[in-house]
């Protein structure tokens, strides 16, 4: 992968990026993220998740081996192409994480939440170009946050830290709902994730594309299951 070059930013830029980011990895971002658990639930429900210790231990695995690093690497992917102006490598790279989707709950999850925030994106100003508004094919969240991102100003490094900051976090929040634990316990479970977090956006930032791949398989078949789970609380 093309290595993105890094031009230094003077004070007033770098507070910019740096709220545009904040708003961008919010969790009070209207993309319908806090109504999902990724299987967690299920993981909760057969008692695989069932304290802080195991959750960690959950949320670890999908940032090495699941399919956020694998968001997070595209997207870097589609953020370099979108400042190239490539058109095309961004709707591949857009395919190619539908085609990742492990089950129909994961890539209707992906799919809705990327049209949520392109939606938003149209509305607000300055709006994305008409040329990256993909209103003839869906759009996948994580190619939805890169546009934003390059679009934006965002570098990308941080854009990706930010992405994966949010994943972790709409799961912790659905971890304290479902296991139950409390709000303490939640924000100390974010502040053991850092270094899994930093690791995982290094690695999606290098990763080559044939090293490109998904290794979680407890999550994928969580999600599965969890689509015939008597009662839930979660979309998936």
């Amino acid at each position: 992968m093309a290595v993105t070059a890094i031009m230094p930013m003077n004070t007033s830029e770098r507070d910019t990026s740096l709220l545009r980011l904040l708003q961008l990895a919010s969790p009070s971002l209207p993309v319908g993220a806090y109504s999902y658990s990724e299987g967690l639930e299920y993981a909760v429900h057969t008692g695989q998740v069932k304290d802080a210790a195991t959750l960690r231990a959950w949320l670890e695995d999908g940032l090495h081996y699941g399919s956020a690093l694998l968001d997070a690497a595209v997207a870097c992917r589609i953020y370099e192409a979108r400042q190239r102006d490539d058109g095309a490598a961004v709707r591949q790279w857009n395919r190619w994480l539908t085609a990742s989707r492990e089950s129909e709950e994961l890539r209707q999850q992906s799919l809705d939440m990327g049209r949520a925030l392109l939606r938003l994106l149209r509305d607000l100003k300055p709006a994305l170009p008409d040329g990256v508004s993909w209103q003839e094919e869906p759009c996948n969240f994580a190619a939805a946050y890169a546009l934003a991102a390059a679009h934006w100003g965002i570098p990308c490094g941080d854009a990706i830290t930010g992405y994966l900051q949010g994943w972790a976090a709409n799961l912790v929040s659905a971890g304290v709902k479902l296991i139950p634990l409390g709000q303490t316990a939640g924000q100390q479970m974010m502040w053991d994730l850092q270094a899994a977090i930093s690791t995982a956006a290094n690695s999606a930032i290098t990763l080559a594309d044939d090293e490109l791949g998904v290794g979680g398989w407890g999550m994928a078949l969580a999600s599965m299951a969890h689509e015939t789970q008597y009662t839930r609380l979660f979309r998936s």
